[in-house]
């Protein structure tokens, strides 16, 4: 492998759990219910690694505080209404486990609320797969911006020369990139090229069948 890897930073919508169908619903609702309709090309906005304020700042417009946070709220239950169905991605755990036994560290640096990201992690029963969680609400600016992904790595105690991230996103793969680590893009064929554009080192399809080993492939 051209360069030492010792941990491995995972987003968490899109990347850990398969989530967007989910939230663009979430999201649906929440605008209904305050009069604003957004088409399925304005939903796609939701998928791209934003913070849940910037998403709302995009769609309604400079919000005072307790609006921001009302709708976010209204939003969060949204979601947890309509979250029953929600899975991790396609290999995943089999992969944090190989990926532990090689004594890779883990985490996760995600643009979503602590308590929606924790939320699911206890049902997945996630949680004790990553040593380092980090979320939206915990850095000042949200993604393309590194700050979560050197956010990460600080408190993985590690250099970003020395991490992997996982992303589905555009804005999430530029943050990664920006920070000084290696980017495998997760996404479906009709999206790999726009992720290979934005910086991504490789896409691929889900987590079935990688490996540590297999990312030594990759990248030797």
């Amino acid at each position: 492998m051209n360069f030492v890897l010792r941990g491995a930073i995972f987003d968490f919508d899109g990347v850990i759990v398969d989530s967007h169908p989910v939230h663009k619903r979430a999201w649906r609702r929440l605008f209904e219910s305050v009069g604003r309709t957004a088409s399925e090309e304005e939903l796609q906005f939701v998928l791209d690694g934003r913070k849940r304020e910037d998403i709302l700042r995009h769609f309604l417009g400079d919000l005072g505080p307790s609006l921001m946070t009302e709708y976010g709220h209204r939003k969060e239950q949204f979601f947890r209404e309509e979250a029953a169905g929600v899975q991790a991605m396609g290999g995943l755990l089999d992969f944090l486990e190989d990926l532990t036994d090689s004594h890779v560290a883990l985490a996760i640096a995600s643009s979503a609320t602590r308590s929606r990201v924790t939320f699911l992690l206890d049902r997945l029963g996630l949680k004790k797969h990553f040593r380092v969680v980090v979320t939206g609400d915990e850095v000042e600016q949200g993604k393309p911006d590194p700050a979560i992904f050197l956010r990460a790595a600080q408190d993985m105690g590690l250099d970003p020369a020395e991490l992997l991230a996982f992303e589905d996103a555009l804005s999430g793969v530029k943050a990664a990139r920006s920070a000084g680590m290696i980017c495998v893009g997760i996404a479906p064929p009709d999206r790999t090229s726009i992720l290979l554009d934005a910086g991504a080192d490789h896409v691929l399809p889900d987590f079935c069948g990688l490996s540590y080993s297999k990312l030594q492939e990759l990248f030797d």
